[in-house]
């Protein structure tokens, strides 16, 4: 079975990419693995404060991955894996590509304008190291581009 790790977060290119793995999971007879990404926050001098600030952040985390899931379950019928993971970006990324060999594939959204992004640009640069092909959907595409690519 093949496995489309998507990473969500709140910018529309996550949707993007989600939008296209789902389609490519329901065509190949695959799943969506969705991680929500929570930063390290910076160090507080008041220990309580940063937990608070830290929970909320995976609290905003869980909603937004519950919700993509959601929209995952109307469209493909297929329940997505979720995973919630605090830290650096790359490296739970890598961490995660490590302990979850079943992955086929990474897909990640390019922004519509401006730069890729970190994520994008990291990973572009690394392709040839990573344990799967890296999918990257352009920002910009709208539902029936999606439809045609996947």
């Amino acid at each position: 079975m093949r496995v489309y790790l998507v990473i969500m977060d709140e910018t529309d290119e996550a949707g993007v990419a989600l939008r296209f793995a789902a389609r490519r999971a329901t065509r190949t007879g695959g799943t969506v693995h969705l991680l929500a990404l929570v930063p390290r926050q910076p160090f507080v001098a008041f220990g309580g404060i940063q937990a608070t600030i830290e929970e909320e952040a995976r609290a905003r985390a869980e909603a937004l991955v519950t919700a993509a899931a959601g929209s995952l379950l109307g469209g493909t019928g297929g329940a997505p894996v979720i995973s919630v993971e605090t830290g650096d970006a790359v490296d739970v990324i890598r961490n995660y590509l490590s302990d979850h060999p079943e992955v086929s594939a990474l897909v990640l959204g390019a922004a519509a304008n401006g730069g890729p992004g970190p994520l994008v640009s990291h990973f572009t640069a690394i392709t040839g190291q990573l344990p799967c092909p890296l999918y990257v959907v352009p920002g910009g595409m709208n539902d029936v581009d999606l439809e045609r690519l996947s």
